[in-house]
């Protein structure tokens, strides 16, 4: 008789996940993780004394997940359009695990302030950064802008309510993205002329 398979943390977080992908975060339990392992209800049991805890376990994968998703950038393309429409894309092809990430309440971060001060967004507005030239503060200013108008075309899609038209939205990010530049310049200029 073969070895039964030793379930760990991780095989139960990544079932979590699928879980969460193929039926939302909601749907996430003892009984339904461990079908998708094919074991009883004990090994989920036995690494997270609670569901909850089990279900902010799932949370920070997928928040990895999304990270990875966004910063896969092909090259030669402006990386701050590349980012707003991976976040997009990712909304149209990961609708469950959008609304997870975003619509759960299982985000750390409690405001705006905490979210771009956090330790996943560092990558991005380093890529930010370098794209825009601006200074550190003048980078936080333009991605929350960007971050505002991709969050919205995102939510919507991940709801159903819009088809995704990449040309049409790459419009619009770009539009969006040169304009939060431009105005964080200006707010730069007029306060270099009052000093």
């Amino acid at each position: 008789m073969p070895p039964k398979t030793r379930i760990t943390r991780d095989m139960i977080v990544d079932a979590a996940v699928a879980v969460a992908r193929q039926s939302g975060y909601e749907s996430i339990n003892a009984r339904t993780v461990s079908r998708a392992l094919h074991c009883s209800t004990q090994p989920v049991m036995y690494h997270f004394a609670t569901i909850d805890s089990l279900k902010r376990a799932a949370f920070a994968r997928t928040d990895q997940l999304h990270g990875e998703y966004m910063m896969d950038l092909p090259p030669g393309k402006d990386p701050v359009l590349g980012i707003g429409l991976n976040y997009i894309r990712f909304a149209v092809e990961e609708p469950q695990l959008f609304r997870f990430l975003f619509q759960s309440g299982y985000a750390e971060e409690g405001s705006l302030p905490e979210m771009i001060d956090s330790e996943e967004l560092v990558p991005v507005l380093a890529v930010m950064q370098e794209g825009s030239g601006l200074d550190r503060e003048g980078t936080r200013d333009v991605f929350l802008t960007v971050a505002l108008f991709a969050h919205g075309y995102a939510s919507i899609m991940a709801n159903n309510a819009l088809a995704f038209d990449e040309k049409q939205i790459a419009e619009h990010l770009e539009r969006c993205w040169k304009g939060a530049v431009l105005a964080v310049t200006q707010k730069g200029l007029e306060h270099e002329k009052t000093v």
